[in-house]
């Protein structure tokens, strides 16, 4: 079994969809970044990439390389999954953790879930989604970013 963790923040801007597990939110704001800034997706991605020891996110979808110019979750992640079935490895499971002090997350947790399941083609059964605030502290508990943290694990094909 092989193990890996990930983390994405971005700051929270208007003009910006907010789109967390390839979901879009109604809300205000949106994330700013060089493709969707789906951090949930971001961070997922980190942690199949780091169990794999393929690297991280930033050197397969550089923020320098326009091809991932506004780039959905899905098309990242639909990268990764082919990088880890080259390498004979495939998804066991994987937690995510959302940091956000709005919106609040809990109602689209399962249609979040769902996508994830769907892009890395395992039984939702081995996709967990928590949310939790920041209390108010620093820039996420101020309403200025969101995060997330995940944690995926690998078998491997032989």
């Amino acid at each position: 079994m092989l193990f890996g963790i990930g983390y994405d923040i971005h700051k929270l801007v208007k003009d910006r969809k907010l789109i967390l597990g390839g979901v879009e939110f109604d809300y205000h704001l949106g994330l700013f970044g060089h493709s969707d800034a789906d951090v949930v997706v971001h961070a997922l991605c980190d942690a199949l990439l780091g169990a794999a020891a393929l690297g991280d996110i930033g050197e397969h979808f550089p923020d320098t390389d326009l091809a991932w110019k506004g780039a959905s979750g899905k098309t990242l992640l639909s990268k990764v999954v082919k990088l880890l079935k080259e390498k004979h490895c495939r998804v066991n499971n994987v937690d995510v953790v959302i940091l956000a002090e709005k919106p609040r997350l809990g109602a689209m947790k399962l249609e979040m879930k769902k996508n994830i399941a769907d892009w890395l083609g395992i039984d939702m059964s081995r996709v967990n989604i928590k949310a939790t605030t920041m209390e108010g502290v620093d820039a996420i508990g101020r309403g200025e970013a969101i995060a997330a943290q995940a944690i995926a694990s690998l078998c491997e094909d032989v």
